[in-house]
């Protein structure tokens, strides 16, 4: 079905953009993601979007849902707000290179390399808890590896879609010693100016449904202060089992793509 026809407004259209706000925001509070990887499949399978407009309009929805969520860290103390600005700028020139590499790299071959990488990840998560007490000791080390991981994770974003917080949650957590929730809080923070570069390009290129991110962020502002209120309840080990979980559920959907896109 074309994008336009998906579009076609009704009560049953408004009702799962309600609820695929609501889902996302809450998986946003509480793991520090931004939910396109809740919002981007449900588009397409529920009202047919095309998958670039699903991704475009799930980035558009993904600015106010960052917003809350950061604020909602940041009343607990858990945002690092000069890393996040570094994390942020290198992702946004990330970003680039990226769009920039997607004609010219197989993205059968990165989808299985992410999901690679994703296993790595949930090994790990087993391995390192997080302390509650833990700070990011910002040294110009630090700095140059935070710019990095900023770049890697813009670079990811372009090829293949895969938001940041996927990346850097886990990566402050396990290479930079970072709190669990400063972590989220900070992975937030960095999504919202990547997120509003992003929906600049994309409606110069009419790949967001203003409408749709409108429904589906303003629901998700609902309930992604009840899913950051949810990650300082629960311990450092149960966050990290859930967030394992989660990750698990993205590589899943990765290597579906991967294993159709070798078939193609």
């Amino acid at each position: 079905m074309h994008a336009d026809q998906a579009t076609t407004r009704g009560p049953r259209a408004y009702a799962a953009f309600i609820g695929i706000g609501l889902l996302a925001g809450l998986l946003s509070g509480l793991f520090g993601v931004g939910g396109g990887t809740v919002i981007v499949p449900l588009l397409v399978f529920l009202l047919f979007f095309d998958q670039r407009r699903a991704a475009g309009t799930s980035l558009a929805a993904i600015v106010p849902t960052a917003g809350v969520g950061v604020i909602s860290y940041a009343l607990a103390g858990a945002v690092e707000w000069i890393p996040a600005l570094i994390l942020a700028a290198g992702a946004v020139v990330g970003a680039q290179i990226g769009t920039w590499l997607l004609p010219r790299i197989s993205q059968t071959a990165l989808r299985w390399g992410f999901v690679g990488f994703l296993l790595v990840v949930i090994v790990s998560l087993f391995i390192v808890i997080p302390s509650r007490g833990a700070v990011l000791e910002l040294t110009w080390l630090a700095g140059l590896g935070l710019a990095g991981v900023g770049v890697f994770t813009g670079i990811l974003a372009g090829l293949i879609g895969v938001g940041g917080g996927v990346v850097v949650v886990p990566v402050l957590m396990l290479l930079f010693g970072t709190s669990d929730l400063a972590a989220k809080g900070t992975s937030l923070l960095m999504m919202i100016p990547t997120a509003v570069s992003g929906t600049i390009g994309n409606l110069r290129r009419r790949n967001v449904d203003l409408t749709a991110a409108a429904f589906v962020g303003v629901s998700a502002c609902a309930t992604t202060a009840i899913g950051a209120w949810l990650a300082t309840v629960v311990n450092p080990f149960v966050g990290n089992m859930l967030f394992a979980a989660y990750l698990a559920f993205i590589a899943a959907q990765m290597a579906i793509k991967a294993v159709r896109g070798r078939r193609a």
